[in-house]
């Protein structure tokens, strides 16, 4: 299942706003992975604002959801979204990667809503497997979502964890995959080549969802009525664009990671999301 991005839906007023944020954190910064980011913002909005069982006020409440970012790399979308949400004030954002910051340039425990470093790819997974299996254990109602990258997918210990969370029947664990269909340096395709991702995904014993990734209503409806399968872990492939939103970043490269943003870099990334 291939969306193209003609056919995701325009951005609304809010998915916009939160872009703007992030390239105003970047630019405090002076640098930042601005196209990973963008194309996370729908996933982490959607999950926090109706799926997630989560408390601002109580981060730590035993009884919540698990989330781990595991393309940690992409830690501005999740920022904006934690300080959107109360986790943490606001003014909190201008001191991203500032050495007396908790915001680095991946997300640290020391964040409030932050479950544990990440960043280091392929371990959001395998953390979040033992987490579920924990609250089944226990037998505790929460669950645990884990946000990959498709590229984090070429490593070994993604599919080691998801043969270990077929094994013990995880359905109180969601995987979701931010398929953007670019890493660092080439397209997944060129890199090494994900296809046929749905198929792999079942084939290790998952209930596979699709969905258009900038599509708040297509993500709503992936995510209704989880388990995707009694007994089954889910995995929701979430097709989207890197860069999403600016034109001149969308599937650009250059942009995987900007260092020492110029001012003419920043007036025209805002000037496009007013235009968007």
């Amino acid at each position: 299942m291939t969306i193209p991005p003609t056919q995701s839906p325009a951005l609304d007023k809010r998915s916009i706003a939160l872009r703007r944020q992030i390239v105003e954190v970047m630019n405090c910064a002076g640098r930042g992975h601005l196209a990973s980011a963008f194309s996370l913002v729908e996933i982490l909005r959607v999950l926090y604002d109706s799926v997630l069982h989560v408390d601002p006020a109580n981060p730590a409440l035993p009884g919540r959801d698990r989330f781990i970012l595991s393309k940690g790399h992409g830690c501005l979308a999740l920022y904006v979204l934690l300080a959107e949400k109360g986790f943490f004030p606001v003014e909190e954002l201008w001191t991203f990667c500032r050495f007396d910051s908790i915001l680095g340039g991946h997300p640290e425990p020391c964040v409030p809503g932050v479950e544990i470093s990440t960043g280091s790819l392929g371990h959001g997974l395998p953390v979040a497997v033992g987490m579920a299996l924990h609250a089944k254990f226990v037998r505790s109602p929460h669950r645990a979502f884990v946000v990959l990258g498709d590229g984090e997918c070429n490593e070994g210990t993604v599919w080691e964890a998801a043969m270990a969370a077929s094994k013990h029947r995880l359905d109180n664990l969601v995987a979701l995959v931010d398929y953007n269909k670019h890493q660092s340096y080439g397209s997944t395709r060129e890199v090494l080549d994900l296809e046929p991702f749905a198929d792999k995904w079942r084939s290790f014993g998952f209930a596979v969802r699709e969905a258009d990734g900038h599509d708040i209503k297509a993500l709503e409806n992936a995510l209704k009525d989880l388990p995707a399968e009694t007994g089954k872990p889910t995995t929701i492939i979430c097709h989207t664009v890197k860069g999403k939103g600016v034109g001149f970043t969308e599937n650009n490269l250059k942009w995987h990671h900007k260092s020492g943003l110029k001012e003419n870099e920043m007036r025209e990334l805002l000037a496009a999301l007013e235009e968007a």
